[in-house]
């Protein structure tokens, strides 16, 4: 376990992050009908909006909100249905919370449009690779960034799941994206980084991706995991549904904040919540946090 650096991250209209002195918890909101992790239950705007004051209540730090599911197979989703399902939830989100709101997308108008009704971050999970001028609209905004790694689409990102060393190549390519962003104009301090874990990655890659966790601090930006539910977990606990993966989650999710991770993007909020705030009291009683 090494020392977790402290970084302050702007936002589009919502002041800033601090990230570093506790892990921050991402809730997330997908509305969508067919979510591998919740079956599509915040497909409504009014469920989805309700459940994220829910997690504000439960102790969520950021909403994440997602209108095209991603996960491996999926098909991509039309621009105008995306816009459909997650401008009217963004909007109600940053109109009512006192949290920041991140639109989860790699489409440029979508954030774009999603940014002008409040939104205040943009989670990308192709590190700028789909749509570059995505980078357009975070650098106008000032907004945070969160760059993914991936490789290939949804469809095919499997094919793509072969490393040699996968944390150590997925902080240079990580460096490429970050080299994009800057290119495209938008500042250093905006940019938090994923490793994207279950994205591209069979499920060792994900595995020893949160064991080594801590070389990505090599990329001095801050670091978001995304163990959720994921389908990698079954490794370790065996072929479970999304649901019952929970405690599996619990423990991705402390060894990530352990590893160094600032902030962890999760369905469950009060549950993970508890944990974060036990792995950040580990981390604060490690030998470099006390006098001699």
């Amino acid at each position: 376990m090494t020392p977790r650096k402290s970084y302050v991250v702007p936002l589009a209209g919502r002041g800033s992050l601090v990230l570093g002195e506790r892990t921050l918890v991402m809730g997330i909101i997908n509305v969508t009908p067919d979510s591998f992790a919740d079956g599509g239950l915040r497909f409504d705007a009014d469920r989805a909006v309700a459940d994220g004051l829910q997690m504000i209540a439960d102790g969520a730090d950021i909403l994440d909100v997602g209108g095209e599911s991603t996960r491996p197979g999926a098909d991509p989703l039309p621009e105008d249905e995306e816009l459909r399902r997650v401008l009217p939830v963004i909007e109600r989100l940053a109109r009512e919370a006192q949290i920041p709101i991140s639109v989860d997308t790699y489409k440029a108008t979508v954030a774009r449009q999603a940014l002008d009704r409040g939104a205040a971050m943009v989670n990308d999970i192709s590190g700028l690779a789909y749509e570059p001028a995505l980078a357009d609209a975070v650098a106008a905004s000032g907004a945070g960034l969160v760059l993914m790694h991936n490789r290939g689409t949804s469809r095919d990102m499997y094919r793509e799941a072969s490393y040699q060393d996968v944390a150590g190549e997925i902080l240079l390519e990580l460096e490429t994206a970050m080299a994009r962003a800057a290119a495209r104009g938008i500042r250093r301090e905006q940019i938090i980084v994923d490793p994207g874990l279950g994205f591209a990655k069979q499920a060792d890659h994900s595995w020893t991706v949160l064991a080594e966790l801590d070389r990505l601090a090599a990329l001095d930006r801050p670091i978001l995991i995304g163990p959720s539910r994921k389908s990698f977990l079954k490794a370790a606990i065996g072929d479970r549904p999304a649901a019952e993966r929970e405690w599996a989650t619990a423990a991705a999710t402390a060894a990530g904040i352990l590893g160094g991770a600032h902030i962890v993007r999760v369905h469950g909020v009060r549950e993970m919540v508890d944990v974060a705030r036990a792995a950040d009291r580990v981390r604060a009683r490690h030998a470099w946090m006390r006098p001699y």
